[in-house]
């Protein structure tokens, strides 16, 4: 079992909700912690917090780069800010899902590239991308969003294979239904022109909403990224609850158009 004290972490969107439980997590454990948010909120766990948008590639190298220079070594990046879109497709509008595919997958990409050198150069460590269990049960009315983090579950897969020579190690974390401030900063696009999909977009989305609100502390997020992080060899996937370990399973065993069957029966 790795030891954590010492190490380096940066982690983005750690301003609140389960960003903000990882980074209190890790700084317990004796990480060095740094958050890079859009919003800015200082905690006594973060040795710094620095604002940017994780879309602004060339800021967050030079802030990356400038956390480096402090510690001389990255040990942990965890891709964690993201945002999420409901509403039917035919409603999307295209620079909203652009704008989300960019924070969502496109940023996730882009500043694994970047951390990866660091982590070479510190003798390898460890790349968490926040999932969710929507990206392997995708859910109606939120297809864009479960588009989005379905990517980053198979650019997760893809990427290890990419660095275990290098003894970087890439993990997915797919909660379920978690209780923060994700919900009320949730976009949501309805079809008023058509009153049954606007029930149905409604219907559904409360739904979603009250499983959430009433779902898992993030802080059980926090400790299932810590098991990993203290794992020599950490799982290429991690869902977070038992029941929604059932659910992430379902496809092994069931046909597709079963599954899609039974989403539909609960979400629409």
């Amino acid at each position: 079992m790795k030891k954590l004290a010492g190490k380096v972490a940066i982690i983005t969107g750690g301003s609140a909700g389960i960003g903000l439980a990882i980074g209190k997590a890790l700084s317990a454990k004796g990480v060095r912690v740094f958050d890079i948010s859009r919003t800015v909120k200082e905690n006594s766990f973060y040795e710094k917090a620095f604002q940017c948008d994780v879309n602004n590639t060339d800021r967050m190298s030079e802030i990356i780069d400038e956390i480096y220079a402090l510690t001389a070594h990255i040990d942990i990046f965890v891709n964690n800010a993201g945002f999420g879109i409901a509403g039917a497709v035919e409603s999307a509008k295209r620079d909203s899902v652009y704008s989300m595919i960019d924070t969502n997958l496109s940023a996730v990409i882009a500043l694994s590239s970047l951390a990866i050198g660091y982590l070479k150069k510190s003798g390898g460590g460890n790349i968490i991308n926040t999932c969710s269990v929507g990206g392997i049960i995708p859910l109606p009315f939120q297809a864009t969003y479960s588009a989005s983090k379905a990517g980053v579950e198979v650019f997760s897969r893809a990427l290890d294979n990419e660095v275990r020579p290098y003894d970087i190690h890439v993990t997915a974390i797919l909660p379920g239904d978690t209780k923060t401030n994700f919900t009320a900063n949730r976009i949501i696009e309805n079809n008023k022109g058509d009153i049954t999909y606007q029930k149905r977009v409604s219907r559904s989305i409360k739904k979603v909403e009250k499983d959430e609100q009433t779902g898992k502390s993030p802080d059980t997020v926090a400790k299932v990224v810590i098991k990993v992080l203290r794992k020599k060899h950490p799982p290429l996937r991690v869902t977070v609850g038992f029941w929604y370990k059932c659910a992430t399973f379902l496809p092994r065993v069931l046909p597709t158009k079963l599954i899609n069957a039974i989403v539909r029966k609960i979400y629409c």
